[in-house]
């Protein structure tokens, strides 16, 4: 198995371009360690790979994830996530424990907490939505990738028309976050749960608009009609 990260880190070091580093870090406010490989190459790496660990069963590409996750390389989380995601159809309730400790540990900018929240976590929380509560109590951690982890961890099944309740909820333990990222994850839930319920949604933001940060009131009615984007944006 340390074959296959050694073989992976090989990979991406030849496949990496000082341009495309430099050019990635203009979207982070963070420091972010970065190979510089393109998006479509980690893609077609990960999956190119997995398929050499497919049949290693959960607990040693779990183990895999993590080894990747450890290193701090933004591509090398990207792989972690896809791999975690590829084998969804083995989640267990214990799983979550793992993932939390993932998203509290490992994650340290948008990108790795969007890439692993949507997908891994977001087909959990379908899975298992007895662990919505746990979710929500996301909101108030001290940890701010952790408090976005909680809005966009719902992003897919909102536009589903799932859990609007528990959006809810988060959207307004959230409602006064200091971090802008958090304020955009939040605003984003609430666009997608705005494609099922679009009504429920700008009610939601009306009522709250004096007190709603602009930049997630600007995210939670960006896919609405023009007439009800103004009427929610006038103060």
């Amino acid at each position: 198995m340390e074959k296959i990260i050694s073989l992976i880190r090989t990979e991406l070091r030849n496949n990496s371009e000082e341009i495309t580093r430099k050019s990635g870090m203009r979207f982070f406010k963070e420091e972010i360690q970065s190979y510089g490989v393109k998006t479509a190459q980690v893609s077609r790496l990960s999956k190119e790979h997995f398929k050499k660990v497919e049949h290693s069963g959960k607990t040693a590409i779990f183990s895999l994830c993590e080894e990747l996750w450890k290193s701090g390389y933004l591509e090398e989380s990207f792989i972690a996530c896809k791999w975690s995601y590829f084998i969804h159809r083995k989640y267990e309730p214990a799983d979550f424990e793992v993932f939390y400790r993932w998203l509290n540990t490992y994650v340290t900018n948008w990108a790795s907490c969007d890439t692993f929240c949507n997908h891994t976590m977001g087909e959990f929380i379908e899975m298992y939505p007895e662990f919505l509560d746990r979710i929500k109590c996301w909101a108030r951690s001290e940890n701010q990738w952790v408090r976005r982890g909680a809005a966009v961890s719902l992003i897919i099944p909102a536009r589903k028309g799932k859990f609007l309740e528990a959006i809810f909820e988060i959207a307004d333990a959230l409602l006064n976050d200091n971090e802008d990222l958090v304020q955009k994850g939040y605003g984003w839930m609430l666009k997608a749960a705005s494609q099922a319920h679009q009504q429920e949604v700008f009610d939601f933001v009306v009522r709250r608009k004096n007190k709603m940060p602009r930049t997630a009131l600007r995210y939670a009615i960006e896919k609405m009609p023009r007439e009800l984007k103004q009427e929610a944006m006038v103060r």
